[in-house]
């Protein structure tokens, strides 16, 4: 068996599932807006809605296409050996995997850069400076290549020392992780924003009261610099077990009334009384299993390695070819099951906050998030199954309205 035709052929194959989704996404412009959500849009907000998708799908098709050919011609013309020429393996896949998270961060930054500074900043989104856009990107650039770094070094050190039990050791290791920076996600946050209380007020005791009434203890209520970067709306909570801290964008409070505000939080609150973060949790782990999976048969099967230049097994490109054919082969399927778990868990929460009778202020906060981000309000009914962690507008709209 030739490994490089195989690997090429089945890259080939995620490149063309990837393309099949960027067309039911443009092709979604076509699709007739539900009647429950066609206040959202009026007749000039959906003309720049139409041109705002068009240009963000003609820029993903040429992302998916640019990064399909760099990494085929790179693949094919084996220039990846020549970058680990070494006989350390660590050495030689540290220098591998620099290079390539390297240039994975030029492509990533440049579409970036045109998809919030050029097309963002065209329609009213962006508030980053160029200053502040280069610097989120070194910041993303070293914590990223510092942690695949340091886990791939760990996962030689562990299969040098235990062959085959790495599968087991380090599946554990990696969902610890896995859960560990879920959990410090506010930390992380902090990195990149400022936080400051939210002022005495009508805001903050109706907060206060919705989640004293369901047993939580409110440590802080922050308001997030949000509108340093983006002009679109968040929220979320943090915090374990039932002492939470409660994060407003900025952009949020500008644009929402105080009832609809508190409706988006009890929709998060049912997340938390239905536990939906834990019970996440073990698929989480079990795609975490999956990926350690991926790579362990790569580094095992040694055959793999000569048809792509090199001279022996080299961990960092074992971790390239798992990340760009292997786990793109698999991860839709689990994308199919944890998305359609998510979407019922966003229909538990919606009911929550209309059981804490919020249901007419989230219809109207959904609105206007959809309104202020320009949403797409008919999706692809296939691309919804595939991929989309929430229902749409009008499926959450219709359910509301049913539980009212």
């Amino acid at each position: 068996m030739n490994f490089k035709l195989l690997g090429l052929a089945l890259f080939t194959v995620t490149f063309l599932y990837e393309l099949l989704l960027s067309y039911l996404d443009w092709r979604s412009k076509d699709n007739p807006v539900p009647e429950n959500v066609r206040d959202v849009y009026d007749g000039e907000k959906y003309k720049t809605w139409l041109k705002y998708h068009g240009e963000n799908c003609a820029l993903d098709l040429v992302n998916t296409a640019a990064g399909f050919v760099v990494y085929f011609a790179l693949l094919a013309l084996d220039v990846l050996p020549r970058i680990a020429r070494s006989g350390n393996v660590y050495v030689s896949a540290i220098w591998l995997l620099l290079f390539v998270m390297t240039l994975d961060a030029l492509m990533g930054g440049v579409y970036s850069y045109v998809s919030s500074m050029v097309i963002d900043e065209k329609y009213g989104f962006n508030k980053r400076t160029v200053k502040t856009f280069l610097a989120d990107q070194v910041k993303s650039y070293l914590i990223s290549t510092a942690l695949t770094v340091g886990l791939v070094c760990l996962f030689i050190l562990i299969y040098e020392a235990l062959g085959d039990w790495t599968l087991l050791l380090f599946s554990g290791i990696m969902a610890v992780i896995l859960l560990g920076i879920s959990a410090l996600y506010p930390l992380f946050s902090r990195i990149y924003n400022k936080f400051t209380p939210l002022p005495d007020g009508e805001l903050r005791e109706k907060l206060t009261a919705l989640l004293t009434k369901n047993g939580y203890t409110v440590r802080q209520i922050q308001v997030m610099d949000g509108s340093k970067r983006d002009s679109r709306a968040n929220a979320y909570f943090s915090g374990m077990g039932k002492m939470k801290t409660i994060v407003l964008y900025d952009t949020l409070i500008d644009t929402m009334t105080p009832d609809e505000i508190v409706a988006v939080f009890a929709h998060e609150l049912g997340h938390g009384l239905h536990k939906d973060t834990l019970k996440n949790a073990p698929v989480a782990v079990l795609q975490v299993v999956f990926i350690v999976l991926a790579i362990w048969l790569t580094v095992r099967t040694g055959a793999i390695y000569p048809d792509f230049g090199f001279d022996g097994v080299n961990y960092g490109f074992a971790y390239v070819l798992a990340s760009i054919i292997e786990l793109p082969l698999i991860m839709p399927l689990f994308s199919l099951a944890s998305s359609a778990l998510s979407r019922r868990a966003e229909y538990r929460a919606d009911a929550h906050a209309v059981k804490e009778g919020y249901g007419r202020d989230l219809i109207t906060a959904l609105k206007k998030l959809n309104r202020d981000s320009l949403a797409n309000l008919a999706p692809s009914p296939v691309l919804v199954k595939l991929s989309y962690s929430h229902p749409t507008l009008s499926q959450r709209i219709a359910a509301i309205e049913r539980t009212l």
